[in-house]
């Protein structure tokens, strides 16, 4: 039996990883993280009874409680916030950690999961972008295995098997391209909150698919995939596929291709990155290429979307500028979702803050939420100094 905790259980990821759990039924879930949507954690935590179950808050967690007792549930040992985030990821007799929160608020628990030695199912693709060289020295020196559950990095994983790493030129990261990928630069500064929502292809939380419509998805997955692979920039590629059936592909040094394709449906890279080095029959339907008729690939258009510019400017630079751009991204997104910026300001608050940057070191924890502290306040100021420009 496995046992298996979930930080961000009521996120996209967390509910089809819960999924995959039914479906698989050889994997114990003793561990649960989730954010605000208490009543769906409510449901979660009744159905799956976790040894340890952890809230935002203290007002979460007394409707936890509350909700337990008068259903005549078990209740789990409940905790809140920081501490409860790193119970989860440490929880004793876990061997696999799915890191599916949103943002820097999965960094410190990943990292303690890591250093715990956890196999670490990452989804939270914030956490190498902040500190790739922390995660991955955690690992080395811990024994931890992080497996990549973002579909794209996934594919790149399925397609390296049994391939030797120095025979690699480069890898080629799809993105579908979002919701704006044939309008015009001009009809897209004037994007509305819900057309931005309106992903093509997959079904995902507000964050991401803002960061998708952008392209800054695809950006930070770019600079995932350096401490993911062991690559530089001049070996990671992006080529819009609207189709999204092939997540990714390895061009070998002899020019051959290796693709991976699949169903669009996250279900195949958790329950792969929960399973491996095994496959199992997964609950999804076999992939139709007769039906999808042709498959398509572009490349992406850099003045259309420049947070995927500015994502590989990041990982050049290096040091604590991906935690700069990360930060600033987090905070000019949730602007845009709030209605106080319009979606090509994204773009112009992120490359401010990385161009008011100094970049040190990436040298410690210390160092990183610091960096990350700065780029928020920093952001915050762009956010309002723009606003003041537009109400003149």
């Amino acid at each position: 039996m496995k046992h298996i905790s979930i930080l961000g259980s009521t996120g996209s990821i967390g509910c089809n990883t819960l999924k995959v759990v039914e479906h698989l039924g050889n994997i114990r879930v003793t561990a649960m993280a989730a954010g605000r949507n208490i009543a769906r954690f409510i449901e979660q935590v009744v159905a799956f009874k976790p040894e340890i179950a952890a809230c935002a808050d203290e007002l979460g967690a007394e409707q936890l409680e509350r909700a337990l007792h008068n259903l005549g549930a078990f209740v789990p040992k409940i905790l809140v916030g920081d501490e409860g985030l790193i119970a989860v990821a440490t929880a004793e007799h876990v061997d696999t950690v799915v890191s599916a929160t949103v943002g820097a608020v999965g960094f410190v628990p990943t990292l303690r999961a890591i250093e715990a030695g956890k196999r670490v199912a990452l989804a939270n693709k914030e956490t190498l972008v902040m500190a790739g060289e922390l995660m991955t020295a955690a690992a080395a020196s811990s024994g931890a295995e992080i497996l990549p559950v973002d579909s794209e990095h996934n594919a790149i994983h399925q397609c390296l098997r049994g391939e030797r790493s120095d025979e690699v030129r480069r890898i080629i990261l799809t993105a579908s391209g979002g919701p704006f990928r044939t309008w015009p630069v001009e009809r897209i500064a004037a994007a509305t909150r819900d057309e931005a929502l309106n992903h093509p292809n997959w079904m995902m939380g507000d964050k991401i698919t803002i960061d998708s419509a952008t392209l800054m998805n695809k950006g930070l997955e770019v600079i995932e995939a350096k401490w993911l692979f062991g690559l530089d920039a001049d070996r990671i590629s992006v080529i819009v596929h609207p189709q999204s059936v092939v997540h990714s592909m390895v061009e070998m040094l002899d020019g051959s291709v290796i693709a991976q394709m699949g169903v669009t449906d996250m279900k195949h890279a958790i329950q792969y990155a929960l399973t491996y080095p095994d496959r199992l029959p997964n609950c999804l339907p076999p992939l139709d290429l007769a039906a999808i008729g042709k498959l398509e690939f572009e490349e992406p258009d850099t003045r259309k979307f420049p947070c995927l510019a500015l994502a590989f400017d990041a990982l050049r630079v290096g040091g604590t500028m991906p935690a700069a751009l990360n930060a600033a991204n987090e905070v000019s997104v949730e602007a845009f979702l709030n209605g106080t910026i319009t979606i090509d300001q994204i773009a112009e608050i992120n490359r401010r803050v990385m161009e008011l940057h100094t970049v040190e070191r990436v040298t410690g924890l210390d160092v990183v939420l610091g960096v990350d502290k700065w780029a928020r306040e920093t952001a915050e100021l762009s956010l309002a100094a723009a606003s003041s420009t537009a109400s003149k």
